[in-house]
């Protein structure tokens, strides 16, 4: 009994020794925040794995809509060439200077992503990704301006992307004639 109440001291002296030291080192301002600096490999893995997990548990329930229809591949192609290629380029296209300078880099989803998972899946996590964001990212949460009937139109056209050539995507993403951008464009409610 004596040793039992002993490692539970222990326990406890340890745990509070090891909260103090995690106060200490977050309060010491050692740790670099720049965009400039990575993340040291533990830090990179610890927010990765949290990120996936709960990303992955959060779309298990998500009901992906036929997305093969022309007029959304049209509608998410503007909104794309608006809202995200300056982050998440477009075919033919390496980096731009915002790209360049964002920590974690976003992905290029002008090339196949996450060929792990199946389309539907990817296609659930697109949904996600674009209506909640990913918080300390650069990625900003669309679903509180977009409706998820837009979103859906993005993930579409997401879904045709990578396999487009920079001229095609140059005519899909183009606003309708007379039009300019998001300004011209009409999207119930938004």
């Amino acid at each position: 009994m004596k040793l039992l109440k002993s490692v539970v001291i222990m326990g406890i002296v340890g745990a509070c020794v090891a909260a103090i030291g995690g106060l200490a080192f977050i309060y010491s301002g050692v740790y670099p925040m720049g965009a400039d600096v990575p993340h040291t490999k533990a830090v990179y893995w610890a927010l990765d794995t949290m990120r996936e997990r709960s990303i992955a548990t959060r779309t298990k329930d998500i009901q992906v809509p036929n997305l093969d229809d022309p007029k959304m591949l049209l509608a998410g192609g503007q909104d794309y060439n608006e809202m995200c290629a300056g982050c998440h380029l477009k075919p033919g296209k390496t980096t731009s200077d915002l790209n360049a300078g964002l920590y974690p880099q976003p992905p290029n989803l002008a090339l196949p992503h996450r060929m792990d998972l199946d389309a539907k899946q990817r296609a659930a996590r697109q949904f996600w990704y674009i209506k909640h964001g990913i918080k300390a990212s650069g990625m900003p949460a669309w679903g509180s301006s977009h409706t998820d009937e837009r979103i859906w139109e993005m993930v579409a056209f997401l879904q045709k992307m990578p396999t487009m050539s920079p001229e095609v995507y140059q005519i899909v993403t183009a606003p309708p004639e007379g039009e300019s951008g998001m300004a011209g464009m009409s999207h119930d409610g938004m």
